[in-house]
């Protein structure tokens, strides 16, 4: 069995070391039970409920994201993933998430603002479906993330310092940090998760190869 590790942030590490600890990409499971149709959550301004039947059919992207984070740069990268896939039936939703180096501290009515003004700033605004602030780790997790992450592996050893990390009890399966991605297929059941820090180019190029292999069937 490889070690576990844990750092304070995981670019300090070397990166020979990082190469063995982690992964771009992992594949989920698909003999878990149950689908995303089964859940469902508040829109970021609390005016709907949206239950994810609406995205029957849909290759759906979910993303933890978070505002003052050195990965909030991927924002209008994912703007522009949803962007260009939308033809191909993909939708990308974002669930603010404050577990991670407390980056996401404002409250549902003042996230939108901090992207507009502050990161990515110039006037940024989301073409994606952002919903309410809450926890995808921990006691109080969203259910929907509990689901994502008993379906598919975590593409990571290492958890960090937890001195960063904000919840508790601490599982294997728990997300790492802001930005990582579950894929989720047509039929509702999870398809493959992204590493946080794997390029958004690299998702798209995995999403595209995946479409091209389902058309194939």
């Amino acid at each position: 069995m490889r070690p576990v590790f844990s750092a304070a942030g995981l670019g300090l590490l070397p990166l020979f070391l990082l190469g063995l600890a982690q992964e771009m990409k992992t594949d989920c499971n698909k003999a878990v039970p149950g689908t995303i149709y089964e859940y469902g959550a508040l829109t970021l301004t609390g005016e709907e409920y949206v239950q994810f039947t609406k995205y029957s059919g849909k290759h759906v992207l979910f993303v933890n994201v978070a505002t003052y984070c050195g990965l909030t740069a991927q924002y209008p990268e994912l703007n522009a993933l949803q962007e260009e896939l939308r033809s191909l039936g993909v939708v990308v939703l974002g669930f603010p998430c404050n577990q991670f180096g407390r980056q996401e501290p404002g409250k549902n009515s003042e996230i939108l603002s901090g992207l507009k003004y502050v990161r990515p700033g110039g006037g940024f605004v989301p073409n994606f479906q952002l919903f309410e602030k809450g926890d995808v780790n921990g006691e109080n997790e969203q259910k929907i993330f509990t689901f994502l992450k008993n379906s598919c592996p975590p593409t990571s050893e290492l958890l960090g310092s937890p001195g960063l990390l904000f919840w508790e009890p601490m599982k294997v399966h728990d997300i790492r940090w802001n930005f990582e991605k579950f894929l989720v297929g047509p039929d509702g059941i999870p398809v493959m998760r992204w590493f946080h820090k794997a390029p958004v180019s690299t998702v798209k190029s995995d999403i595209l190869e995946y479409l091209k292999r389902l058309h194939a069937q």
